[in-house]
């Protein structure tokens, strides 16, 4: 059964994640992307452009389809955790202020960024339908 996912990250770690064609969560750590399976698919939201002192974003960076399995790799003394992830080339940013009183996973609007806090949440297809539409994008176009 597919499953949808929201995970949490600055804009320019997305980028990269995009570029490489990889998802990673909490900082590397594998105990989020064990959650995801192959077919799920993955929204990113992204607060700031940079992880310290960036510029606002708060809106979805990048949408795209689970295609592998856990692996780790070595970086100058980091040692992350991704999954492949093929990304949908056509998205565009999607602001999450429009999307609030629709969102489910949002109780109170008021406090709408609590839920993002957690870094990775699941949430329902209704939800996941809403955030690719409006990053202008149909979750039945997957790249090939």
């Amino acid at each position: 059964m597919t499953k949808y996912w929201i995970g949490v990250a600055c804009r320019d770690h997305v980028q990269r994640g995009v570029t490489g064609g990889f998802a990673q969560l909490g900082h590397g750590k594998r105990t989020g992307l064990a959650r995801l399976s192959i077919g799920d698919w993955i929204a990113y939201y992204s607060p700031r452009t940079r992880l310290e002192g960036g510029d606002p974003v708060q809106a979805f960076s990048a949408i795209g389809r689970v295609i592998g399995e856990v692996y780790q790799v070595s970086l100058e003394g980091f040692c992350p955790f991704r999954r492949d992830v093929k990304f949908m080339p056509d998205a565009t940013d999607a602001n999450i202020k429009p999307l609030i009183a629709k969102l489910s996973f949002i109780r109170d609007p008021q406090r709408w960024g609590y839920p993002l806090m957690r870094g990775q949440l699941e949430v329902s297809a209704a939800d996941m339908l809403l955030i690719a539409t409006a990053m202008g994008v149909s979750l039945g176009a997957v790249p090939t």
